[in-house]
């Protein structure tokens, strides 16, 4: 447990400096931004404690928040997230999966891994784009920048899990 905590943590520290220091700076079309830091909530284990998921996730998000001056956005979205990944789990696994088994293509499948991280980076990118709009005055920029960032988050999972082990 505590190596897994630890492999966590640098996980939580790369995709942060990664989102921070390169993703962060990229708006193709002054709407679309890569948030591959939802990726962090999409892997959790089954059976991990849901507090601590909750509490990643939480601090995922505050840590992006900090570098992207955006305040809560990130930690309410990635927060939610982490809170729905352990019930989206349970959806796609057979009743007779491993009590640990671990969210990714090798072991879900490439079709249901791709179902889950479809519906949490939705959520995740509707969220977070909603909070940040808090309006629906400019709904066009609004739909466009959810739409994109899905786009965008979603090739970026996608590559990451094919170069995971």
């Amino acid at each position: 447990m505590v190596i897994d905590i630890c492999r966590r943590l640098l996980i939580l520290v790369l995709l942060c400096l990664a989102q921070a220091l390169v993703l962060g700076r990229i708006q193709l079309f002054h709407c679309a931004t890569p948030l591959l830091y939802v990726y962090f909530a999409i892997i959790f284990p089954r059976n991990y404690p849901k507090w601590l998921s909750l509490i990643g996730c939480f601090f995922m998000g505050l840590s992006v928040d900090m570098f992207a001056n955006t305040p809560g956005l990130a930690a309410a979205s990635m927060t939610l997230a982490g809170a729905l990944q352990p019930y989206l789990l349970e959806l796609f696994l057979p009743r007779d999966a491993e009590e640990d088994i671990k969210a990714s293509a090798v072991t879900l499948g490439y079709e249901k891994f791709a179902a889950l991280a479809t519906i949490l980076v939705v959520v995740y990118c509707s969220i977070y784009f909603t909070l940040e709009a808090f309006s629906f005055f400019n709904w066009l920029q609004w739909i466009e920048s959810i739409a994109g960032s899905i786009i965008l988050t979603l090739i970026l999972v996608f590559t990451l899990e094919s170069v995971r082990k």
